[in-house]
């Protein structure tokens, strides 16, 4: 009989009539009736029935190949895919699969995820932690019944088992810019350097959406711009998803700040920020050549104290001036919180928003204008002031 968890099958035996031997010494067939009690004896156990073959023999599945099937209908599925596998394949890769990868996926449960859990603490924070584990409980329930739907191996799982980390707002790694530093880096900086560190400390917007934009994003006279694309996380090409949903949106500017891009994205077409090969930059080399240095001279750089600090100050600075919260989550491109929210649509109000982004600013300081800005006034009701214009 197969056993759960148990590579070797283990035998068992039940009395169910006596051996008759023929004249030859040779034990004679089984009866009719005999087989009829060997079978029931056989089914009362289980051992042939379907519930039995999909726990245990299906079961034998690693979880490695099961991981490997999980990623593929996530990713695919009609019912909210994931649109970006990276961050499970790194987990997967670097930490799950090298400690749990070949265990059969029935023997992976609280008491076996444990050992994974205390190394992971060793390295990593408690919402990563945390994640990961999210991740192998998601690859186990992945495994359904045929029938039912269901999972073929239910599990309960315990935090206090594994002794998963408690996650602590407080002690999770939130560096920011302050308004001092913003400034540092923009009036020691020239050309596209300084232009991006401008664009992200006045959206907020992702390091990922801000290499992605180009020219035909910028509308308004540059005082809004349209999030519609980001770049790939490890490839230097361009995806048309974002982090979320709530990610797509248009993002307003003060005047400025307006200006001071709209002579910066004058006279480019296609990516505003690109290699020699016309590829979009990856993030990671931006950081490492321009930002990380400059943080270091100034004696502030921390771990975690990348691009995505720029977006912090952002928040900071809208909450200080009492943004109205669902402009607020609109332009970060967070999702409403309340029903308020929900209801208001802020969104739809151009007029409205401009007149936010110009009454709260940006707090640090412009730059001048490297040239006279140039570049034609576009918005959404500007076919006829355009016709004008020609």
């Amino acid at each position: 009989m197969d056993v759960e968890g148990q590579e070797k099958r283990i035998n068992m035996s039940e009395k169910v009539a006596p051996v008759v031997f023929g004249r030859n010494g040779e034990p004679k067939p089984p009866s009719a009736d005999v087989e009829r009690k060997a079978r029931e004896i056989v089914e009362k156990s289980g051992a042939n029935s379907e519930q039995r073959f999909n726990r245990v023999v299906l079961g034998e599945v690693s979880f490695r190949d099961q991981a490997k099937t999980y990623v593929r209908w996530a990713t695919t599925r009609d019912r909210e895919p994931i649109k970006d596998s990276s961050s499970i394949e790194v987990a997967l890769n670097k930490w799950i699969l090298p400690a749990i990868g070949d265990s059969p996926l029935g023997n992976v449960h609280n008491i076996t995820v444990k050992p994974l859990v205390t190394k992971m603490k060793q390295s990593l924070s408690a919402r990563t932690v945390n994640k990961y584990v999210e991740y192998i409980e998601q690859v186990v329930a992945s495994l359904k019944d045929g029938k039912t739907g269901e999972p073929v191996h239910p599990r309960k799982w315990d935090p206090k088992e594994m002794d998963l980390p408690v996650i602590k707002s407080k002690e999770q790694r939130r560096p920011a810019l302050n308004l001092n530093a913003v400034n540092k880096l923009v009036s020691e900086s020239e050309g596209d350097e300084q232009a991006l560190y401008v664009l992200l400390a006045a959206t907020g917007m992702r390091i990922s959406e801000a290499l992605a934009l180009e020219s035909k994003h910028f509308v308004n006279s540059c005082r809004t711009i349209q999030v519609y694309q980001q770049v790939d996380r490890d490839h230097p090409r361009i995806v048309k998803y974002l982090k979320t949903d709530a990610g797509f949106r248009e993002v307003d500017l003060c005047t400025a700040t307006g200006e001071y891009l709209r002579a910066f994205v004058n006279h480019r077409d296609g990516l505003l920020f690109e290699t020699r090969n016309g590829t979009p930059y990856l993030h990671n080399n931006l950081e490492q050549r321009w930002l990380t240095p400059r943080l270091e001279a100034m004696g502030i750089d921390e771990r975690g104290m990348g691009f995505h600090a720029f977006r912090r100050f952002r928040k900071t600075w809208l909450r200080g001036k009492r943004v109205q919260e669902d402009i607020n989550n609109f332009w970060m491109g967070h999702a409403p919180n309340t029903m308020s929210e929900t209801y208001s649509r802020l969104d739809l109000e151009l007029d409205l928003r401009l007149a936010e982004a110009e009454s709260i600013g940006v707090g640090f300081t412009v730059p001048p204008i490297p040239i006279a800005p140039s570049c034609s006034k576009i918005s959404e009701e500007s076919d006829v002031e355009l016709v004008l214009q020609l």
